[in-house]
C-alpha cells in the first residue's frame, strides 16, 4: 500500500510538470515524429568541439538496444526528487539514474527475468544480432497518470535448447521504486485460428523463442500495444500484434497478420508503430504472404491502419505496394523501418504516412485513404526511390524530414504543398544501417539534427560516433564526438541507436553503458 501510494504522489507530481520536458516513448511521441521541441540548452552555436563533449556515462549490466525514458522532478523514497533517466538491458536489468550525475550509481535496480530465470542466449535463437545474451530489445513506454512504466521482457529456465523453457513477460513498474505493479508481470500466450506456418490443430501459436519483439511498446486509447517479428528470419515465425489493459495487464486483442501464411515480422528496426490523434495504430509488416486482395487473411509487406474492436484488432485500411511478390521474394521488406505521421496539413491530403522500405523506396501515404493493392500500379501520394536501404525511422521539423539510408549520406527532405522534395544532402555517409536522426529545437528556434554511427550488420566492434548538424544545413557536422576522440570518444556501439535530447544533455545506449554528452564546464 505505501509503494502504491508513494507511485501516486510522484504521478501527481509530473501531471502537474507537463510543461517540463518529457520522454515517455520511443522517439518522443506516438507520431514518431523523432522531435523534442523543448530543447533550451543546446543550439547551432554552442554544439561544437570547444563547447560540447562527453560528460560521463551511466555504467549498466548489459548492452542498451531500447531507447532511455527521462522524467522529471521523480521523488525517489529516501533519495530525494530527481530528475530521472530509465535503462533497459538486454541482461535484464531495469535502472533509474539521476539524469543529471553521470557516473553516479543507480537510484534504483531491478532484474526482470525472474529469480529463477536469464537472459535468453544469443545462440539459442540462432541470430547474431544482439549477443551474447537477449532479455529488453523494445523501447519502454511510460503511463504518466498511474506513475508505471510497461516493459516486455524475454527470458529462459534451464537448458537453453529447450523450447518450452522460453518465456515473454509484460511488466508494469512503478517509476519511483522499481517494484512490480497490477499483479504482474504478465506472461504473453496467445493463438488463432489458421493454418500458417508452425500450425498445430488448426491454432497457430505464439512461440515465444521464434517472436523477437524489436519495435517499440505503444501505449494509446487505454491499451499497450506490443509487435513482434523474429530474429534473423529464423522460422517459423509471424507477425504479431497484442493490446494489453495497462491496468491489470490482462490481454485486450490479438492479430496475427499471416495467419493462412508466413512470416510478416513487424520489424521497424527498433523504433515502433505509431498512433493517429484519433487512437488509429499504424504498423508496417515485411517479407511474407499476402493474399488479402484476393479474400485472404495475410498482410504481409504491409501498412496497416488498426483500431481495437472490442476483443479484437481490426484491420481499418491497408497499403501494398503493387510488387509485393517480388520484394517478398527479394527480402525488400516494406517493414523494415519505422513509420513517421506527419502533423496535419491542408489540401487534397492533410493526414499524411511516410513509410520508407528496404527496397529503397519511401512511399507517401495517404492515412484517410491508404490505397490498398493495386497490380497496376500504387495509389499512394508519393514513390521516392532512396539511394540506399532503409531502417531505422525518419525524424520531422519545420516542414523538414531527416533521414540517413544505410550507407548512404542524411538526408533533408522539404515538404512542399504536401510532396517531399531533396533540399540537400550531408557529406557524411553513414554505413549499414545507416542512422535514425533525432532533432533538438525550441519550437521553430535552434534546431539540431543529432545521429549515431552504429555497429554493421555482422561487422567489427566499434565505438559509436555521435555527430550534430544544423538542421539548416546539413551538409557538414558542426560536431562530432572522433574530432577530440582521446575526450569524446563514446564505448562500442550497438545498433539502430536513436540519441535522445533532453535539458542540455545527450543519451544514448552503447555496450555496458548509456553515453551522456552536453555543454563542457
Amino acid at each position: 500500500m505505501k509503494s502504491c501510494l508513494l507511485s501516486w504522489v510522484a504521478a501527481t507530481l509530473l501531471l502537474g510538470q507537463t510543461s517540463k520536458a518529457q520522454i515517455v516513448t520511443s522517439q518522443y511521441d506516438n507520431q514518431r515524429t523523432g522531435t523534442t521541441h523543448s530543447e533550451k540548452t543546446l543550439t547551432p552555436q554552442n554544439v561544437n568541439v570547444r563547447q560540447f563533449g562527453r560528460l560521463g556515462a551511466f555504467k549498466v549490466d548489459g548492452a542498451v538496444y531500447a531507447q532511455p525514458l527521462f522524467l522529471p522532478g521523480v521523488a525517489i523514497p529516501g533519495k530525494g526528487t530527481h530528475n530521472v533517466l530509465f535503462v533497459a538491458t538486454e541482461h535484464g536489468s531495469l535502472y533509474a539514474f539521476d539524469a543529471d550525475g553521470p557516473g553516479t550509481p543507480p537510484l534504483w535496480q531491478v532484474s526482470l527475468v525472474g529469480q529463477a530465470a536469464s537472459p535468453v542466449p544469443a545462440r539459442a535463437v540462432a541470430c547474431p544480432f544482439i549477443e551474447p545474451e537477449i532479455a529488453i530489445t523494445p523501447t519502454p513506454v511510460i503511463d504518466l497518470k498511474t506513475g508505471t512504466l510497461y516493459v516486455l521482457v524475454r527470458s529462459m529456465i534451464g537448458h537453453p535448447f529447450a523450447a518450452n523453457e522460453y518465456s515473454q513477460h509484460l511488466h508494469a513498474i512503478a517509476i519511483t521504486t522499481g517494484a512490480e505493479k497490477f499483479g504482474g508481470p504478465k506472461r504473453i500466450s496467445a493463438s488463432v485460428r489458421g493454418r500458417g506456418a508452425g500450425t498445430l490443430n488448426g491454432q497457430v501459436a505464439f512461440d515465444p523463442l521464434r517472436e523477437n519483439p524489436r519495435a517499440s511498446l505503444l501505449l494509446v486509447g487505454g491499451s499497450v500495444y506490443l509487435t513482434w517479428a523474429s530474429s534473423c528470419d529464423v522460422g517459423p515465425y509471424h507477425g504479431w500484434v497484442m493490446a494489453y489493459d495497462p491496468a491489470t495487464l490482462e490481454q485486450q486483442a490479438v492479430l496475427n497478420v499471416t495467419p493462412d501464411g508466413e512470416e510478416g515480422g513487424i520489424w521497424a528496426s527498433d523504433t515502433g508503430p505509431a498512433a493517429d490523434a484519433a487512437g488509429n495504430v499504424y504498423v508496417p509488416t515485411g517479407n511474407g504472404t499476402f493474399d488479402a486482395a484476393s479474400g485472404g487473411r495475410d498482410y504481409g509487406d504491409s501498412e496497416l491502419k488498426l483500431a481495437r474492436q472490442g476483443q479484437s484488432l481490426a484491420i481499418r485500411d491497408y497499403f501494398t505496394p503493387y510488387n509485393q511478390e517480388s520484394i517478398s521474394s527479394n527480402d525488400a521488406d516494406l517493414g523494415s523501418s519505422g513509420p513517421l505521421l506527419l502533423p496535419d496539413g491542408r489540401g487534397p491530403h492533410p493526414h499524411l504516412l511516410l513509410q520508407p522500405t528496404k527496397a529503397s523506396m519511401l512511399y507517401v501515404i495517404d492515412r484517410d485513404h491508404m490505397g490498398q493493392f493495386n497490380r497496376d500500379g500504387d495509389a499512394v501520394v508519393e514513390r521516392l526511390p532512396m539511394a540506399g536501404e532503409a531502417y531505422g525511422a525518419m525524424a520531422y521539423w519545420n516542414g523538414h524530414v531527416f533521414f540517413a539510408p544505410s550507407d548512404d549520406r542524411l538526408r533533408d527532405y522539404a515538404l512542399q504543398n504536401g510532396k517531399l522534395v531533396l533540399s540537400s544532402s550531408s557529406s557524411i555517409k553513414f554505413e549499414n544501417p545507416g542512422a535514425t536522426p533525432s532533432v533538438s529545437a525550441l519550437a521553430d528556434q535552434n534546431a539540431v539534427v543529432w545521429a549515431v554511427s552504429t555497429k554493421t550488420w555482422n561487422g567489427a566492434d566499434k565505438s559509436a560516433v555521435l555527430y550534430a548538424f544544423d538542421a539548416r544545413d546539413i551538409r557538414e557536422p558542426i560536431y562530432t564526438s572522433e574530432q577530440n576522440s582521446e575526450r569524446d570518444r563514446a564505448a562500442l556501439a550497438t545498433r539502430f541507436v536513436f540519441p535522445v535530447v533532453v535539458n542540455g544533455r545527450v543519451y544514448f545506449g552503447a555496450r555496458g553503458e548509456v553515453e551522456v554528452y552536453g555543454l563542457l564546464k
